[in-house]
C-alpha cells in the first residue's frame, strides 16, 4: 500500500503526461491548421505562365514545340495571310483544349502585335495575366482573365 506522499508523485506524474499530451496536441494542431489559403487568387495568375509553359514544351518524340510548330509554318509561308489563318486556327483549337475562360494570344514580333487566336472581351477585362515567349524571330504573348 502507498503513502500519500507516493500518491502524490503518481498523480503529479499522471497530471504532467497529459500537460505534455495536451501541449504537443495544440502545437500540432497549430502547425496542420490550415493558414490563409491564397490559391484562390494565385490560381488565375499562373493560369498564362502554365498555359505558355505548356505550349512552349515538347509535343513529340523529335523535340518539336507547338509554338515552334506554328513559327515554321509562318516562316515556311513567308508569313501569308493565308499562313496566319491556318495559325490562327490551329492556335484557337490548340487553347480550347486548355479550357480558358477568356484569352487572347498574339504574335508581337514579326506581325506586329497580329492577335493569331481570342476568346472574350479583352478590353473590360480588369485583371489580365500575361505569359511571353519567344521561337525564333517571333514572340508570343498569352494574356488570360
Amino acid at each position: 500500500m502507498l503513502d500519500s506522499k507516493g500518491s502524490f508523485y503518481i498523480m503529479d506524474a499522471i497530471l504532467a503526461i497529459f500537460l505534455l499530451l495536451m501541449v504537443f496536441l495544440v502545437v500540432n494542431t497549430a502547425i496542420t491548421m490550415p493558414t490563409s489559403d491564397y490559391s484562390y487568387e494565385s490560381k488565375d495568375i499562373r493560369t498564362a505562365q502554365d498555359t505558355m509553359e505548356l505550349l512552349s514544351g515538347k509535343i513529340d518524340f523529335n523535340d518539336n514545340t507547338f509554338l515552334g510548330k506554328i513559327s515554321r509554318i509562318l516562316e515556311d509561308n513567308k508569313n501569308s495571310k493565308q499562313s496566319v489563318r491556318q495559325v490562327s486556327e490551329i492556335s484557337k483549337d490548340k487553347l480550347e483544349l486548355y479550357n480558358l475562360k477568356n484569352y487572347r494570344f498574339c504574335e508581337n514580333n514579326v506581325l506586329k502585335g497580329k492577335v493569331l487566336a481570342s476568346k472574350g472581351n479583352y478590353d473590360k477585362a480588369s485583371s489580365v495575366d500575361v505569359a511571353t515567349r519567344s521561337y525564333g524571330d517571333y514572340s508570343y504573348t498569352l494574356s488570360v482573365w
